[in-house]
């Protein structure tokens, strides 16, 4: 619960502030109350794929990335091979167990991908629950996912 706290929040702070260093993002956290060290921030910023954009002065600051669809597929195929335990199905709802701490990662890279047929994801820790359409997106889903993870 704290890791998926500090993920978002530094989405918001590298969205509002020009931060341009780990050590800076860690000290912003620190400021927030969050118990953080350099390697945490660095797996953090690892987790959230953030890269270094460029600033008018000349400086680089942490932004999101602006992925191509190919690459959040990509992102999705890594997380299936990491961290994926299991996925079940009942009617129109899939429910993804993946290890602790990786079930946003897995819903905020569904999301984005926008696949027809799934409205959207709840997450937890380990858990994150795919709310399809109808029966048949989330058949359809389901193959794709069992493709990404290589057991259809």
């Amino acid at each position: 619960m704290q890791r998926t706290r500090r993920l978002i929040r530094i989405k918001q702070l590298i969205q509002t502030y020009d931060i341009e260093t780990q050590d800076e993002l860690a000290n912003r956290l620190r400021e927030e109350g969050f118990d953080v060290t350099q390697a945490t921030v660095s797996r953090d910023i690892k987790a959230l794929g953030l890269v270094k954009v460029p600033l008018p002065d000349g400086g680089y600051k942490y932004a999101l990335p602006q992925e191509m669809p190919v690459l959040k597929d990509d992102r999705l195929r890594r997380l299936m091979l990491e961290s994926f335990r299991s996925l079940a199905q009942t009617g129109n709802l899939l429910v993804l167990k993946s290890d602790p701490g990786n079930a946003n990662a897995f819903g905020a890279v569904l999301d984005e991908l926008a696949w027809p047929g799934l409205m959207g994801t709840i997450c937890g820790d380990d858990t994150c629950l795919l709310i399809c359409q109808d029966e048949p997106s989330a058949n359809d889903i389901r193959r794709r996912l069992e493709r990404l993870e290589g057991t259809d």
